[in-house]
Order: structure tokens, then sequence, then C-alpha cells
């Protein structure tokens, strides 16, 4: 009886841990949990822990888009 009275407990504990676990991944599967969590990361590019901007991130994006955007202007002009 006791063996069975302990397999049973450990099936339980097993349920209990699997019932977590897929609760956690429900979670971090859900669109607005992954939302906040790209959000969170993108601002932490480019604002610092301390609040302050961080211009070198800015700058080097700034001018990605300034090359990009001058890259197609230029094909455009070279395709008319």
């Amino acid at each position: 009886m006791s063996e069975l009275s302990s397999l049973e407990r450990e099936i339980e504990e097993t349920r209990e841990r699997l019932a977590g676990t897929i609760d956690e991944l429900v979670f971090r599967a859900s669109p607005k949990t992954i939302v906040s969590r790209e959000v969170a990361s993108v601002r932490a590019f480019f604002i610092a822990p301390d609040g302050t901007p961080r211009t070198d991130n800015i700058l080097k994006v700034t001018g990605v888009v300034v090359g990009v955007v001058a890259v197609m202007v230029g094909v455009r002009r070279l395709t008319r």
C-alpha cells in the first residue's frame, strides 16, 4: 500500500510541475508578452538604464536609414 500511495504522490507532483510548465509556456508565447519583450529590447537599445538616450546607437540607426534612402533614390534615378 505504501508503494502505491508513494507512486500516486509522485504522479500528482509531476502533474503539478507539468501544469506549471504549461502555464509558463502559454505566458511566454502570448502575443502581448512577446510584444512587450520586444518593445523593452528596442527601448534598451536606444535608452540607457539611467534614462538618458544612447546617442551612439541612435546615430548608427539614423546613418543606416539615411544610407538606405540614398541608395533607393540613386537606384530610382538610374532606372529612369
